[in-house]
């Protein structure tokens, strides 16, 4: 027997915020204070599986979390990320877009970002 789909199957008390379509939600493995992924409540693995409506409806959440964020945890800046397919990280096949909160010093040099998934090709300055 399977285990459920862990964003099918919510914690009531990680909840921050949710509408028709979608549901932004405190991380479980933050990697930066505030962390929090936004979830379609359909399930489906991609970004590129979700329809119309439904990828609004996760751009206008985005944009909700990042206020809610901007006022509980006053960041710098932001890593924003989603993980399709098993070769791109993705562990778990539910789409989730994260919305990691980076504060000043919490790398000596951030340059890059995301680019740092790869990190012998993250570094393209000289």
């Amino acid at each position: 027997m399977s285990k459920p789909c862990p964003f099918c199957v919510l914690d009531p008390a990680r909840i921050l915020g949710e509408d028709a379509l979608t549901v932004v939600y405190k991380d479980g493995f933050p990697v930066s204070p505030g962390h929090t992924v936004i979830i379609p409540k359909r399930h489906f693995p991609t970004l590129f599986d979700a329809t119309q409506e439904e990828r609004l409806a996760l751009l206008a959440a985005l944009d909700r979390a990042k206020a809610l964020l901007d006022e509980r945890h006053r960041p710098d800046g932001y890593n924003i990320g989603i993980n399709h397919g098993p070769a791109g990280g993705q562990s778990v096949p539910h789409l989730h877009i994260h919305l990691i909160p980076r504060y000043q010093g919490d790398k000596v040099d951030p340059r890059g970002g995301v680019r740092w998934v790869l990190p012998d090709k993250a570094k393209y300055w000289a």
